[in-house]
């Protein structure tokens, strides 16, 4: 069993990928801002980061480079979980840190082999 960690203010999507990994057999953390993702991911060290990229407070771009920052957690996978799908955002969400990128609606079937890919 493998930690995941979410970082989603919508509560929708928040229950969508949380069902989606439990039901793949692994432990969700929850974190609903990005200053709340960064402590639980310095503080759990998971094994995957599903980040949303419009957070309130600190979004996913800062976030991700927090925890980039991080000696303990500057390897984890981080997918960008967002909305923001105009030319130059996939670039600029992996610029940032992230490791791979899915666009918001989530189509589960993708979701779920980009998740096997990263656990």
């Amino acid at each position: 069993m493998k930690k995941v960690l979410v970082i989603e203010d919508n509560e929708t999507n928040l229950y969508l990928m949380h069902t989606i990994v439990e039901k793949l057999g692994h432990q969700v953390i929850e974190a609903r801002d990005g200053f709340e993702g960064v402590k639980l991911a310095i503080s759990k060290i998971p094994d995957l980061i599903l980040m949303d990229i419009q957070l309130p407070g600190m979004d996913g771009y800062m976030a991700t480079q927090k925890i980039r920052e991080n000696e303990a957690t500057k390897e984890i996978p981080i997918i960008a979980i967002t909305s923001y799908a105009m030319v130059g955002d996939k670039e600029k969400t992996l610029a940032a840190g992230c490791t791979a990128y899915i666009e918001k609606p989530i189509e589960p079937e993708s979701f779920i082999e980009t998740l096997n890919k990263y656990l």
